[in-house]
């Protein structure tokens, strides 16, 4: 298992100083704007962008806008309209300065915001990212489930014996070892959202489309994680797990009476747990997203999240 984790590293590390010496060779030619190339890269567009040619033209691959309009109703064009968010359609244009910069306003005929719901459903890059990494993650699963259902007692081959390390290693060294005996009820999400993490981080590495989308850099999607995570930690707990919160066995009695203070504390951190899942992972991604955290976001994301449930399901004697 160990040699397919040192495999997995010297070919991403491998890759990373190809892309980092062509975008060397690229900067003795011309000026690069740093900034520019980062943020474009991890934040998230109505379009996806290939390249700048010499003489300053965007070449960009347009993405479906869909939006319902409290004023207007719903309107479905390509993101092409915006011509590079410089233009505004149907009085609709991407904001450039504000709360709302970077997404998609209603406008008058004076160019000011409109006031009412504005619903966007459009598929951006990141929503691409995440429909490419779930079709990927079904294909592999599928294709090993169907290469281990033929022969469940021989060894595994094909893409089975890519997966079937990592699978052990989630159960082994994450699941069993943080969660106990009740390891097994918890397996599915645990694999679900390290593979998940995994296979994006891993595409958001490959600088061309449909890869290259920076999806656990997006906090809307750390946070569904980091939502599903709290519900099943939630629905899991035992009588154990919320009488530690509302009467922590050991602490003071004047930590809990008159005033609830332990267990004040203790209900926050119910919340808050996610909250900070859901923020390091984004903020590792979005401020890193070096090659190595490929693989050990996703490590930690998992770990943490059996965490979680071990606190929940463990039996207090």
């Amino acid at each position: 298992m160990r040699v397919v984790f040192i495999s997995f590293f010297i070919f991403i590390s491998s890759f990373s100083f190809a892309v980092s010496n062509e975008e060397g060779h690229i900067s003795q030619q011309e000026e690069l704007d740093v900034k520019e190339i980062i943020f474009s890269h991890i934040v998230n567009d109505y379009s996806w962008h290939i390249f700048t040619t010499p003489g300053g033209k965007h070449v960009t691959i347009p993405l479906p806008v869909i939006l319902y309009s409290e004023n207007s109703g719903f309107h479905v064009f390509m993101s092409s309209k915006f011509n590079h968010g410089h233009a505004t359609y149907k009085n609709f244009k991407i904001a450039e300065e504000g709360f709302n910069a970077g997404r998609i306003v209603e406008v008058n005929a004076n160019g000011d915001v409109v006031e009412g719901t504005l619903i966007d459903l459009s598929i951006t890059k990141v929503v691409v990212g995440l429909f490419v990494g779930v079709i990927v993650l079904l294909l592999i699963f599928l294709s090993a489930a169907k290469v281990a259902s033929r022969n469940p007692k021989s060894a595994p081959k094909g893409i089975l014996s890519f997966v079937e390390p990592l699978i052990l290693f989630v159960r082994d060294d994450i699941a069993k070892a943080v969660i106990g005996k009740h390891y097994n009820r918890f397996m599915p999400y645990l694999l679900t959202i390290f593979f998940f993490i995994l296979i994006s981080n891993v595409f958001g590495l490959i600088p061309f489309p449909p890869f290259g989308a920076n999806v656990t850099g997006n906090i809307s999607v750390t946070a569904t994680l980091a939502l599903f995570t709290f519900i099943v930690t939630t629905v899991n707990g035992n009588k154990g797990y919320w009488k530690h919160i509302f009467n922590a066995p050991g602490v003071p009695w004047w930590l809990k009476l008159p005033v609830p203070l332990m267990p004040i504390v203790e209900l926050i951190g119910v919340f808050t747990k996610p909250i900070i899942l859901a923020i390091r992972l984004f903020a590792n991604m979005s401020a890193g997203h070096i090659v190595v955290l490929a693989f050990i976001q996703a490590f930690v994301f998992t770990l943490l999240s059996a965490i979680y449930f071990g606190m929940a399901v463990e039996e207090h004697h």
